[in-house]
């Protein structure tokens, strides 16, 4: 069997782009630009820029056992992005919570998946309660 590039859909395309901005952003310890990106890149950036301090506060509170700052900064960003689509944007669960398991393990460490769907999952069972 031959191997096979993944072929990627404008949306994870779009969802890579926003991973980018994120990481520079907390490298830089910057502001999250919103630059010449997809439309769709824009949607994800401008949401988590909006509801920041509300996703970190959900990220802190269910990575029992992890530091936040010691969170490899591109896990902390894929799960900076999964938050946002599962809790405010517009993309079945299953698909925004499969997608930043493919970014973590294209872009981060072998256990990185292991760490998001455990962290994701959480929240996903309890997203009714969740007061946004």
């Amino acid at each position: 069997v031959l191997f096979r590039p993944r072929i990627m859909s404008a949306r994870s395309k779009a969802r890579k782009e926003a991973l980018d901005q994120l990481f520079q952003a907390d490298l830089r310890g910057s502001e999250i630009a919103v630059t010449e990106v997809r439309e769709y890149a824009a949607e994800i950036l401008e949401g988590v820029k909006n509801h920041k301090s509300r996703i970190d506060e959900l990220i802190r509170s269910y990575i029992q056992g992890w530091d936040f700052d010691r969170i490899p900064s591109v896990d902390r960003n894929i799960l900076r992005l999964a938050i946002w689509e599962l809790l405010w944007g517009s993309v079945p669960e299953s698909v925004a919570i499969d997608e930043a398991l493919k970014l973590a393990s294209e872009l981060s460490t072998e256990e990185s998946p292991k760490f998001i769907h455990g962290v994701l999952g959480k929240l996903a069972s309890i997203k009714g309660q969740i007061a946004l």
